[in-house]
């Protein structure tokens, strides 16, 4: 051990080594031995000679737990050799991260009065110094080196726990992007227009502004993916949302509906102005335009598109029934048109 004069004789005296057991220190020890600590770096031995003594040693065997957050801890616990692993919410979880010689565990849980918040377990066969947490506030007050290690070490986890935080935030952020957003478009999905065209939809009726909405269904859809396979439908329907950006003001909300149809709500523009606006998507989608750039010339693609205005004091859905019915016309005037 680091520490500790220790002979077959002491170790076989404390029975079963994975239980706190007696600490024996060699009086002629040296600052070296403590150096490699983190607890106890720059620390001055003298200071704390008499402290050392009234700590415990444990052993733990690979796979060993040492903290649980359904046990209580007292104890600050330093690795004098081997290793340690932490997880977090269940000790099967993937470990988090590793604590190597001179490292130590506990001391959060101590300072906070509270149970552990991670699961503690030896990843190899392992030494460990304990101090309890009454001898760790007297070292603090022995010695100013100890006291400042202490602190540096609690920056160092509330620092980590910062970064823990902020990188789950991150995927959580993620996972809401695209539970919100269709894979194959990158448009906003259904999921979103329930939420983001309703709120816009009573800002503008608060406002007393006019707000349309536009269905759009791609014609013979299901024709087209027989005769040139899924792959080409895929991309013809994200061609289809390239366009539409294109056409539309960035603030007008776009969504794929699902399928081969997309929706958008047009704020303070009225059944008018939408349908001249329509018309004109519809002319970029098929080609008409001559816009090399936002026209599907060369893939044999059209679409539908139903218009309507929101009357005062209706719903959303209201609203959404009213735009399919004129979609629903327009199909039957023999698609690729514009209906109200």
């Amino acid at each position: 051990m680091l520490l500790a004069a220790e002979t077959p004789e002491n170790l076989g005296s404390h029975g079963d080594n994975r239980l706190p057991q007696p600490l024996a220190i060699n009086s002629d020890y040296k600052r070296s031995l403590l150096e490699g600590l983190e607890l106890f770096h720059g620390v001055c031995p003298d200071d704390v000679q008499e402290l050392l003594q009234r700590c415990d040693r444990q052993d733990l065997a690979k796979g060993d737990m040492l903290l649980s957050p359904v046990e209580k801890n007292e104890y600050v616990y330093i690795v004098l050799s081997g290793g340690l692993n932490v997880h977090v919410g269940s000790p099967d979880a993937p470990v988090l991260v590793s604590m190597d010689v001179g490292a130590c565990v506990g001391e959060m849980s101590i300072i906070e009065d509270r149970d552990p918040s991670a699961y503690v377990m030896a990843a190899e066969d392992t030494h460990l110094l304990l101090i309890h947490q009454s001898v760790l506030w007297e070292m603090v007050h022995a010695s100013h080196e100890f006291a400042k290690n202490l602190l540096i070490m609690l920056s160092e986890r509330v620092r980590s726990h910062n970064r823990v935080i902020a990188d789950s935030y991150g995927e959580l952020r993620k996972f809401e992007h695209h539970a919100r957003t269709d894979a194959l478009t990158g448009l906003s999905n259904r999921h979103t227009m329930e939420e983001s065209f309703e709120r816009e939809l009573n800002r503008c009726e608060r406002n007393g502004d006019p707000v349309s909405l536009v269905m759009i269904d791609i014609d013979n859809f299901k024709v087209f993916n027989d005769q040139f396979g899924h792959v080409a439908g895929d991309r013809a329907l994200s061609a289809v949302a390239t366009v539409l950006r294109h056409q539309f003001r960035p603030r007008d909300l776009l969504v794929r509906f699902g399928g081969d149809e997309f929706a958008i709500l047009l704020p303070e523009v009225d059944e008018e102005h939408a349908l001249v606006i329509a018309d004109r998507v519809r002319k970029a989608v098929s080609g008409d335009t001559g816009d090399s750039d936002d026209s599907l010339i060369q893939i044999p693609i059209r679409i539908s598109m139903g218009v309507a205005e929101h009357s005062h004091g209706k719903s959303f859905s209201s609203l959404l029934r009213a735009a399919d019915a004129a979609l629903y016309r327009a199909k039957h005037a023999g698609r690729n048109v514009v209906s109200n």
